[in-house]
């Protein structure tokens, strides 16, 4: 039997699709298509069936994918990790949102340089990290949003602690007491966010004050560092991780207008293509990050 027709068979099941199947594997659809149907041809057997949007296995693919792709992600791994043991460098490619890329799990991975790894970082949302991994163009993806579907697996990462910040001469016009509401907040301060849509500051007001904000954001930018910076400069409130604010917090430079007795959290993934954690550089990576976590 063709390994190719297997390792295409393999990306199609993990994929869900014959459309994400081909531009992992760098085929046209129609090529995809074509090595599935002979596949089948060979074994007597449907191993899918189309549906509206995707594919879904049969009993037999079922049966067939979990006994060949471990075997398929052995092979990959040898290729991959080169017979020549001069080169012993891997190169992982990671991404994630900017602000905790940068501040935590660089951080986090570089002691691995000296074990062999480089590393190639790129920043993007959610949505766009998770594309790019699917699409085969990253190795290891730091996420706010839980893959769904075969094709990824996510482990949890950590959890993020959100606080309301400003500056300390707005937090002395406000005075003790003033926050009873989101919208008085709102109503005397201007906000300073990473979207129009104001995804931080209305994911807190869901969690603490149970309503929605109805302001619109006076400075939008799409750095949590700079939404820090403008914050402190007295441009207005704020809603960010405290990781990332602790110590402007601790040094005065901002003040936490507000300690709920449950903060707003938000989980981050860290995710990988099916399969790829056979492979020791990314599986190295993905332990390693998990250890650092635990004391994020």
């Amino acid at each position: 039997m063709d390994l190719a027709l297997l390792r295409t068979f393999v990306t199609v099941h993990r994929a869900g699709s014959f459309t994400r199947a081909a531009a992992l594997l760098g085929l046209s659809q129609p090529a995809v298509t074509g090595q599935i149907r002979t596949l089948e041809r060979q074994l007597g057997r449907p191993l899918f069936l189309r549906q509206a949007r995707g594919v879904t296995p049969t009993t037999i693919g079922d049966e067939l994918a979990h006994r060949a792709a471990p075997h398929l992600d052995a092979l990959v791994e040898i290729t991959e990790s080169g017979l020549d043991e001069e080169s012993g460098v891997r190169t992982l490619h990671l991404a994630g949102p900017p602000e905790f890329t940068s501040l935590r799990a660089l951080p986090a991975l570089t002691p691995l340089i000296s074990q062999g790894l480089a590393l190639r970082a790129t920043f993007g949302t959610a949505e766009e990290t998770l594309e790019g991994l699917a699409a085969g163009h990253h190795d290891l993806a730091i996420t706010t949003a839980r893959p769904r579907g075969s094709l990824l697996t996510s482990t949890p990462l950590c959890d993020e602690e959100h606080v309301l910040v400003a500056s300390p001469r707005w937090a002395a016009r406000l005075g003790p007491g003033v926050l009873r509401g989101g919208h008085v907040v709102l109503d005397q301060l201007p906000v300073v966010e990473v979207h129009e849509s104001l995804p931080l500051v209305s994911r807190y007001w869901s969690a603490v004050f149970d309503s929605r904000p109805p302001a619109t954001g006076a400075v939008v930018v799409p750095d949590l560092r700079a939404v820090l910076e403008t914050a402190a400069s007295g441009a207005g409130l704020a809603v960010l991780p405290r990781y990332l604010c602790e110590d402007a917090l601790q040094h005065g430079r901002v003040v936490a207008l507000l300690e709920p007795p449950v903060p707003p959290l938000r989980t981050y993934f860290l995710a990988v293509r099916t399969g790829t954690l056979a492979l020791p550089h990314i599986a190295r990576a993905h332990e390693w990050l998990l250890r650092a976590a635990v004391e994020w």
